[in-house]
């Protein structure tokens, strides 16, 4: 699959948005992914999240044994589930829980957290993920793994917002779709001096 023809399945199912946004990192953009858009469509995620799983296989990088996938909620559930299906090992998910105290804006800071399922010692598991911009979450899903004794053998994404600059140590990191688009702090945002509002499309 050409990257031309990834972004055309963006495209045409409402995924790839322009406009102004506050990204889950706080930072502002004019571009937003909104991958639900593409991944309610069944047939269409599980070739998107086979196409990225098979080129993590295909590097060999990610050694010979996975016994999961592991995703943050609730973007990267879908992907996790057709990265594991693709992979034929299970999938589990850490979910957002209320940390203590409220952030600078006043909403309630949350963490992740395993409340439905329990990771074993010595288990592999690929950590999957719809978009990345900073990484924040994939690098707390990655911490709840090797906090249960597991490890993580790589992370793969659909888009990386980051242009290959979201690192996670010496994890290999897959993405289907590597791209920089312009963001700024919030005081700095170009879009916010002119007068617009940013919205949070479906976070």
């Amino acid at each position: 699959m050409t990257e031309k023809q990834v972004f055309k399945h963006f495209k045409d199912t409402g995924a790839l948005l322009e406009g102004h946004f506050e990204l889950r990192s706080k930072l502002h953009s004019d571009r937003y992914f909104q991958c639900a858009n593409v991944l309610c469509h069944p047939r269409i995620a599980e070739k998107l999240c086979r196409e990225v799983t098979a080129r993590a296989v295909k590097s060999g990088k990610l050694g010979k044994r996975i016994d999961g996938v592991i995703s943050p909620a609730v973007g990267g559930i879908l992907v996790g589930h057709e990265v594991a299906r693709a992979l034929n090992v299970k999938c589990v998910f850490a979910e957002k829980v209320q940390d203590q105290g409220v952030d600078a804006t006043g909403k309630p800071i949350t963490k992740l957290a395993m409340r439905r399922f329990a990771l074993k010692k010595g288990e592999r598991y690929v950590v999957a993920e719809d978009v990345v911009t900073k990484g924040g979450r994939v690098q707390e899903t990655i911490d709840l793994v090797k906090q249960a004794g597991a490890k993580v053998a790589g992370v793969v994404l659909l888009v990386d917002r980051s242009g290959g600059k979201a690192k996670f140590g010496r994890i290999p990191t897959f993405s289907l779709v590597q791209m920089t688009p312009q963001t700024w702090e919030p005081a700095d945002c170009p879009l916010c001096k002119r007068g617009s509002k940013p919205c949070h499309p479906g976070s």
